[in-house]
Formats: C-alpha cells, sequence, structure tokens
C-alpha cells in the first residue's frame, strides 16, 4: 500500500515522532493513522521498560505559580543528556507537569502518574511519559514534586532550569517572596530556624569540632567554649534565618524578614540530578570496548 505525504506529516504532527518510524507504522497499519497511533503508543510501552534502568542525572526543574499567588508547585523531570534536557518537547511536557501538580493538588508521584496530563485530555501524565520515551530515546523520569501553600505570598524562582526554589511567606510583597527564592537558589540552607536542625546532625558536626580543637593543647574549658561557638556558627550557616542575605551580606535573612514583619513558613529546593550518582566513562576505553579491543 501506498503511504502519502500528508499521512506521513499528520502522524508526525499527532505523535511527534520521526518521519521514517511513522511510515513504517503506517505501512503495518496498512494507512490508518488511528490504528498507528494506537500501535506507536503500545510500542513506546516497550521502549520505556527497556531505557528504565538508564541513569537520568539531567534535565529540568519547572515551576508553576498559582493565579492568586498562594499556591506554587515544582517538578524536576530527569533525562539522560542536557542535550535531551534543552528539546522543546521536553521542556513542554515538564511545563504540562507542573501545570497538572498545581491543578489537581498532586503531592506524590504515584497520583501523579495516573493523573490527566491537561484538562480536558484523557492522555495521563504516564502515557505522555511513555510516548516521549518513544519520541527522544532516552529515559526520562518524573524525579520528584512539591505543592506548598502559603497564607500570604509564594515566591518562585529558577536559575537556568537546573535550580528551582519555591517559597511561603505568611505576608510580604512579590519582591520579597523572589528575594528569599534566589537566595535559597544561592545558599542552599537546610532548614529554616536554627532551632529546627537535626540533633543527630548537630551531633555529627560537634565530634568533628572537638576532634578539630583537642589537637589545639588548649584547656577543656577553652575547648568547650571553641566548640560551642563553632556549633552556632554552623547552626546560623545552614539555617535560612542565619545567613547573611545574598543581596545585602551586612544583614541576616532573618534581619530582612523582620524589617518586612514577614515569616517563611515553607521552602523547597530543587537542584537537577542532586544525590545521583552518574557513571563515569573513560571514552578512549568505551571505543576500544566497542571495536574489540584493537588500538
Amino acid at each position: 500500500m501506498t503511504i502519502t505525504a500528508n499521512q506521513v506529516k499528520e502522524l508526525r504532527e499527532r505523535t511527534g515522532a520521526g518521519m521514517m518510524e511513522c511510515k513504517k507504522a503506517l505501512q503495518e497499519a496498512n494507512g490508518d493513522v488511528e490504528a498507528a497511533i494506537e500501535a506507536m503508543r503500545k510500542a513506546g510501552v516497550a521502549k520505556a521498560a527497556k531505557k528504565a534502568g538508564r541513569v537520568t542525572a539531567e534535565g529540568i526543574i519547572e515551576i508553576k505559580l498559582s493565579t492568586d499567588g498562594l499556591s506554587a508547585a515544582m517538578v524536576e523531570i530527569n533525562c539522560e543528556t542536557d542535550f535531551v534536557g534543552r528539546d522543546t518537547s521536553f521542556k513542554e511536557f515538564a511545563v504540562a507537569v507542573a501545570h497538572s501538580v498545581l491543578a489537581n493538588k498532586i503531592t506524590d508521584i504515584n497520583t501523579l502518574a495516573n493523573t490527566p496530563l491537561s484538562s480536558g485530555n484523557s492522555q495521563t501524565v504516564e502515557q505522555a511519559r511513555q510516548e516521549l520515551i518513544s519520541k527522544l530515546g532516552e529515559n526520562i523520569q518524573i524525579r520528584r514534586v512539591a505543592l506548598i501553600n502559603a497564607t500570604g505570598r509564594m515566591g518562585g524562582y529558577t536559575h537556568g532550569g537546573r535550580i528551582g526554589v519555591i517559597v511561603a511567606l505568611d505576608a510580604g510583597q512579590v519582591e520579597l517572596a523572589k528575594d528569599v527564592a534566589m537566595h535559597i537558589a544561592a545558599a542552599n540552607p537546610s532548614t529554616i530556624d536554627p532551632k529546627d536542625v537535626s540533633a543527630e546532625l548537630i551531633a555529627k558536626e560537634k565530634e568533628i569540632f572537638i576532634a578539630q580543637t583537642a589537637e589545639s593543647g588548649k584547656p577543656p574549658e577553652i575547648v568547650e567554649k571553641m566548640v560551642a561557638g563553632r556549633i552556632s556558627k554552623f547552626l546560623n550557616e545552614v539555617s535560612l534565618l542565619g545567613q547573611p542575605f545574598v543581596k545585602e551580606p551586612s544583614k541576616t535573612v532573618g534581619t530582612l524578614l523582620k524589617e518586612h514583619k514577614a515569616n517563611v513558613t515553607a521552602f523547597a529546593r530543587f537542584e537537577v540530578g542532586e544525590g545521583i550518582e552518574k557513571p563515569v566513562e573513560d571514552f578512549a576505553e568505551a571505543v576500544k570496548a566497542q571495536i574489540g579491543g584493537g588500538t
């Protein structure tokens, strides 16, 4: 059966797949576009399963704020290479997922998978993900989502699509919320307040400080004061309120918030691929392996 250029064009527009893949699917479906789409979707599931074990440490952070400024959603979507991470289809998928998280108040990945990608569309997020894998040829994973509500003002900030922050304030203006979000992106605090730092982390740091100061030869009571001072400094370094504000280091973020009579009630910070161990491949050795170890 002869497959026309218009049939291939229609299938490409509807699936985003390559020309040869569309032509092959149409030939196998005897020119039936709907049957070809169904077959390609099924093939996409198979391809997704084959690629599921590949490491995905590249990708994008996408943020969506509600129109009333009181809610925000953030997603991290990973792929294998930064090339795919810059692909338009990949970026559009990330935007759609962030919209879905916000619209449906999603807080976990499993629920998100079975949620419609967009309103009025029966295609789920998982089905869309599998189709994107088929189209782009890489493992693509929705790694994590965050949904935060505010009583006063939400702030959001992304840096190059690789770092994203959403922050909730109980008061203040949009500019303040954005400034705090930018600070969190740059300074990466682990908690809001020093008192929120875990006892386990404090104990670990104290043990390190004691070991370092013990070699100073100073009396135990002096060592104790030195350790206490270093612990206090450490708590300010890792907590938002104690950190020097990046745009005005002469004041802390805590001082900035007091000036605006505002408090941070919650925040989330994502960085693409953080905590994922990427395999390091020796390119020369990989080439040798491909040609059987020859030189």
